[in-house]
């Protein structure tokens, strides 16, 4: 006698640039600012136009982000409440949808804000919706959610690797591959389906060769530390700024 086993939610499939933009606000301000949440819809358009922690830039109106939240209301990634005011709210249901934990949630969400980007930066900017101290405890996060088939790396795991979302229609995916001189080919991935090719006598090696210079490697390391720092003290900043603003706007 077979038992189905239950494989948790399935790929939703591509997401248009505004949808994304619509999830990740939500998501974020879900977990930024949650005595304003859920999100009129004017709320919302003000935080998919947000000029800070958004890339690319847009300028959307009321029409655009209903349609998009609309879309996305079939798709069952989010739904409307009444709030106190009789002014519907839009709330996501993106722990359901996707079958994802707090922190694998606020990677995902910082993805769908920015796009591809290195992991460095992107533990900095997830670290401002949960605690994410460090690349050691971010690593197993994205390596779930690539597991989970939501994230892929662009370039071998490591310090300096790049990983994006794959809700990408097929040609934004491509372009963004091209961007980071994949060329389209299939990213990485895993951390755990790289091995380092051994060196043959010659020096060459079964995979891609490293074009990067040879050094010794403590300054790279050292570089990339400070970048790191540096990224999460700007993000801190900006999120500070970003409180300062909304007190003021109350």
């Amino acid at each position: 006698m077979s038992t189905a086993i239950d494989s948790g939610p399935t790929h939703p499939g591509p997401l248009s640039s505004l949808e994304r933009r619509v999830l990740g606000v939500l998501v974020e301000k879900a977990k930024t600012t949650p005595d304003a949440y859920p999100l009129s819809l004017n709320a919302l358009r003000t935080g998919c136009n947000q000029k800070n922690n958004r890339y690319p830039q847009m300028e959307l109106d009321d029409d655009q982000v209903e349609r998009a939240a609309d879309s996305l209301r079939q798709k069952g990634a989010l739904t409307l409440v009444q709030g106190d005011s009789r002014v519907e709210r839009y709330r996501h249901r993106m722990y359901e949808w996707l079958g994802v934990e707090k922190a694998e949630l606020a990677v995902v969400a910082e993805l769908l804000l920015r796009g591809a980007q290195t992991v460095g930066d992107l533990r900095g900017r997830a670290a401002r919706m949960e605690p994410i101290p460090g690349l050691s405890e971010l690593t197993p996060i994205v390596d779930a959610l690539v597991a989970k088939g939501f994230v892929e790396y662009l370039s071998p795991p490591g310090r300096g690797a790049v990983v994006t979302h794959t809700f990408y229609s097929e040609n934004e995916r491509d372009k963004v591959c091209r961007e980071f001189g994949v060329g389209g080919a299939t990213p990485v991935a895993s951390r755990q389906a790289v091995a380092a090719p051994a060196a043959s006598a010659d020096g060459s090696q079964g995979g891609p060769a490293d074009t990067r210079p040879a050094t010794g490697g403590d300054w790279e390391l050292e570089l990339l530390t400070l970048r790191e720092e540096l990224t999460t003290q700007i993000s801190e900043l900006r999120n500070e700024v970003e409180r300062l603003r909304q007190r003021v706007e109350g």
